[in-house]
């Protein structure tokens, strides 16, 4: 009986081993043409959608888009000109390169992100007080909470000159680009190496990504072809391991990079924008909006979200990788909408209805989205009582009010900040929302 026992133990052992080292496909290091695809037919998915996913990202003036099913590439388009091979910039979805460059560098005992900066930017990199400008650590950095003021003219500007106390390190969120930039100079301290030579020998050349950082006034912004997006990606999807090489073995790190970091912004870890979150905060605004900021993407979604449309998104547990590349006029510093509706569309793709909100809200509530938002707003409610929604400015003047519509038309609305009210009869529920 005993023999069986472990004849048994042995025997499951060996199987499940080689299944899960299997579950993810892994393309070569190098070469273009060999990355192993699958068709979306023999997904099951609706490829009568395809074209209108296509129709939807050419109009948004797309580049490049692909979608990795467990590794694979299901889905592959350039549009105009560019091509497999044709480079474009991450701007701010590069971000979350160096979050993972951060955590390589504290694995290596480099620094510590909860050294304060100021060692290794050297004291009066900002013009805070020294007590202030030693309250901010390198965690603050990579979390968005140094403290210093996003308001001034420019929050690129990296000069000391633009780094102006707002409140102590830790107490407020704010986007704020210039503390950002200056992790590189901490990584370049710390390790005393270029952050393109870290990059290369740390993450390059261990996954295939080519690409290369760059000075474009105060940011260092990384460019690279699309399927190397799609491999850093693939990377993350697999907690930062390649095929069998672990990058990163800091698996505390990599789970705090990719959950909520600190307790005013939900929505962010390490440089990385998370989905499925109770609320969030975008760029500029004090503000903190209720639910996900892509409410039709999968709960556990998390993306490196980029100016102009950028994107690198992530969902384990529908085992995708989603990447944009390409110009998109509304898209604004952070691409919430667009993200949004990239995964609508998929969606329907993968024939399929996956949404944060759907059979998640409790009764008596109601999920506003996108938020914010350009031309329309929907309301995602789980009653079937009437309901009247009014849409106010920041004055109290009604803009718009509409009677028992999902679907509301704000294309006519001037940017700002709006008041929604939606009563019903037993029920007033009131809700911030940014016209862009």
């Amino acid at each position: 009986m005993k023999k069986a026992l472990l004849f048994i133990f042995f025997l499951l052992a060996f199987i499940s081993q080689p299944l899960k080292a299997q579950s993810l496909y892994f393309p070569p290091l190098s070469g273009t043409a060999n990355w192993e695809t699958v068709s979306p037919a023999s997904l099951g998915w609706c490829v009568n959608q395809i074209d209108s996913l296509y129709t939807y990202l050419e109009h948004e003036n797309t580049k490049g888009f692909i979608v990795l099913k467990n590794g694979k590439i299901v889905l592959e388009k350039y549009f105009g000109t560019f091509t497999q091979d044709s480079l474009w910039y991450w701007a701010s979805a590069g971000k979350t390169l160096t979050a993972f460059l951060v955590g390589k560098a504290q694995e290596e005992n480099y620094l510590h992100i909860t050294d304060a900066s100021s060692a290794y930017l050297g004291t009066g990199w900002t013009s805070c007080t020294p007590l202030q400008e030693n309250l901010i650590k390198i965690r603050n950095q990579l979390t968005m909470t140094s403290g210093l003021d996003d308001g001034v003219p420019d929050n690129h500007c990296t000069l000391s000159s633009c780094l102006i106390y707002k409140a102590d390190a830790g107490t407020r969120w704010a986007y704020h680009n210039a503390p950002y930039t200056l992790l590189e100079k901490v990584l370049e301290t710390a390790t005393g190496t270029a952050v393109n030579t870290y990059t290369q020998t740390k993450l390059k050349a261990r996954t295939g990504i080519t690409g290369l950082w760059a000075m474009i006034d105060y940011d260092n912004v990384y460019f690279s072809k699309a399927r190397s997006m799609a491999r850093f990606g693939l990377l993350m999807q697999n907690k930062c391991i390649w095929n069998t090489d672990t990058l990163l073995y800091d698996t505390a790190y990599i789970r705090q990079m990719t959950n909520t970091s600190q307790n005013l912004n939900n929505s962010y870890g390490y440089l990385w924008w998370l989905n499925g979150k109770t609320s969030y905060m975008v760029p500029t605004l004090q503000l903190v909006f209720p639910g996900s900021y892509a409410p039709n993407a999968p709960v556990d979604m998390f993306a490196g979200l980029g100016k102009n449309g950028q994107i690198v998104s992530i969902s384990k547990s529908k085992g995708i990788v989603m990447v944009r590349m390409g110009d998109a006029s509304n898209a604004g510093e952070v691409p919430f909408q667009l993200c949004d509706h990239i995964w609508e569309r998929l969606n329907a793709v993968m024939c399929n209805t996956t949404s944060v909100y759907k059979d998640k809200l409790p009764p008596g509530t109601v999920a506003v989205f996108p938020n914010p938002a350009h031309d329309f707003i929907n309301l995602d409610m789980h009653t079937n009582e009437n309901f009247q929604v009014e849409i106010s400015d920041v004055t109290g003047k009604q803009v718009i009010k509409s009677q028992n519509e999902n679907k509301i038309d704000i294309s006519g609305l001037a940017r700002g900040l709006y008041i929604i009210t939606i009563r019903q009869r037993h029920n007033i529920i009131t809700q911030k929302l940014l016209k862009q």
